[in-house]
Parts: structure tokens; sequence; C-alpha cells
């Protein structure tokens, strides 16, 4: 019984885990300014929904490449129907319209309060009683949320609570996508399940912005085709493969606590990149969402 214990927490931090959860945290952190970048080049419901599709279809083929089925089970459609609902079509749609109104750095702060939603949603949902640790770090998540509403002053809060309301109602989507998950499960294998939810949940948004935006690609720069090219490859594909590869080796706790090097990454290179302010107001947001978020993610 004594050596087994130091065993199980190699095992929590098994190196390869780590590598794979700093290359999910990276790719996903520098893509929040790009896509902030890109929507100054393309419109963003088409720009999500296509990327989307697109990513959907490389994890697919990945997924066959591994011998993984994408065979679905006909009771699993409704399941997985409202997984892709909550956890992509909100998610890319709320997200992408609140960048519009916001700054990448402050989308995904409040992006990132995913964690402390979902530790409230769990009580009515799973039965999960909310505890003092779970209210404190609700509590922090507001502090944050103050931060960057009260900022730039009242004028300037006003100007952008649109932006926020939908931020606020992705991440809000998509943990409670994350709660659903623990009491209707999909029963598929990582990859294709990922596939699944992401296809289903773009096709949709590609369709409508297809329909009802303009695109201009002649206007697209080099610098936008690389960033379009970085969102599918590497932010869609290497990075969800990273990601579960990363579950597998590590505790659920570890993972969570790794992915908050996102909104640091986020918000530092939306301040180099492209001159976002960060200033006491955003660094505040950023020390409250982050210690709400790590409150909630060891609850």
């Amino acid at each position: 019984m004594t050596e087994s214990k130091p065993t199980h927490a190699r095992a929590r931090l098994a190196p390869a885990g780590l590598m794979f959860l700093a290359i999910t945290s990276i790719s996903w952190g520098f893509n929040w300014p790009a896509t902030k970048y890109l929507m100054s080049e393309l419109p963003p419901l088409t720009l999500r929904g296509v990327t989307g599709v697109t990513a959907a279809a490389l994890l697919a083929a990945l997924a066959m490449a591994r011998g993984d089925s994408l065979k679905v089970a006909p009771w699993l459609w409704p399941r997985l129907m409202l997984a892709a609902l909550l956890n992509v079509t909100c998610w890319m749609v709320l997200m992408g319209l609140a960048l519009l109104w916001l700054p990448a750095s402050e989308t995904v702060l409040i992006a990132y309060t995913m964690p402390v939603w979902a530790a409230m949603l769990a009580w009515p949902v799973l039965g999960e009683r909310p505890t003092l640790v779970r209210a404190i770090a609700l509590a922090m998540a507001f502090a944050g949320l103050a931060a960057i509403m009260g900022g730039n002053g009242i004028a300037a809060s006003a100007a952008k609570l649109p932006g926020i309301i939908m931020a606020l109602g992705g991440a809000i989507g998509f943990a409670l996508g994350t709660v659903l998950a623990k009491k209707l499960p999909l029963p598929l294998p990582p990859i294709p399940a990922a596939a699944w939810q992401v296809g289903l949940g773009s096709f949709p948004v590609a369709i409508v912005g297809l329909l009802i935006e303009t695109t201009h690609l002649g206007a697209v720069t080099q610098l936008g085709w690389f960033l379009l090219f970085y969102s599918v490859v590497m932010v869609s594909g290497v990075a969800y493969v990273a990601w579960f590869s990363a579950l597998a080796r590590l505790s659920a706790s570890v993972a969570a606590i790794g992915t908050l090097a996102v909104p640091v990454i986020g918000v530092a290179v939306s301040a180099l990149a492209l001159h976002e302010p960060l200033g006491p107001g955003q660094i505040a947001a950023l020390l409250f969402t982050l210690a709400g978020v790590a409150l909630a993610a060891l609850s």
C-alpha cells in the first residue's frame, strides 16, 4: 500500500500528459486574438461555421485512420444533438458575436468562467449541493466580471454590455453541456465524439452564415489565410487530439487547472499583437477570474 501512492501521483503528473496539456493551452490561448483579427476580414458566422465544419472533417478522417468507428446508435442521436447545440453551436455563435463588442482579452476571461458555472449547475442537474468553496468561486468570478464591466467607465461598460451578455451565455451554455455530459454521457470514442459534435454544431452556423453574410475572400490577407489554417488545423485538430491525450494521462483536476494558461496567454497575446489595453482593471479581472476558476476546479 505504501508504494502505490507515489506511483499514482506520478501517473497524475505524467510528463507526456503535461506536454499534451501545454500544446492544448498554447493553441487555444493564441486562438482568441487570432479569431479577433480574422473577424476584421471575414464575417463571424461564416468564419466560425466553415472552420468548424472543416475541422470536423479532419477529426473524422483522423478517427477513421485510427480505426475508430463513426457509427452512432439511433437512440444516441438526441443526446448527441443536444451536446452539439450546447458545446459547439451556442459557443461558436455567442462567442463569435461577443468579439464584435469586446476585446479578445475580455472575451476569453468571460469564456473561462465555465468551470464556475458548471460547479453551480451541478446542483440542479446532478444534485451536487454547492459547497462554501464553490460559493466563493462564484463570488470571485462575479468580481472578475465587475472588473471587466467597470474598467473603463460607465459609458464604455454600457457599450460592451451586449458582448458581455453573449459571452456569458456561451460560457453558461458550455457549462450546462459539460454537466449534462455526466448525466447523459456519450458512449463514443473521444475523437469520433468530438468530430460529430463539432460537425453537427458547426454545420447550421456555416449554412446561416453563407446565406445571410457577405464574404469577400479576395480581401483576406496572407496573415488571414495563415490564421485560418492555424484555427482549423492547430486549434480544432491538433489541440483537440492533444486535449484528449492529456485527459487520458492526467486527473481531471490537473487538466482543468492546466487550462488556466489559456486566458493568461489570450490576454497577453491580445495586448502584444492587437494592442488591447492591459491595465489595472484587466489585470484585476484576470486574477479574480483565474482564482475563481481554480477554486471551482478543485472543489
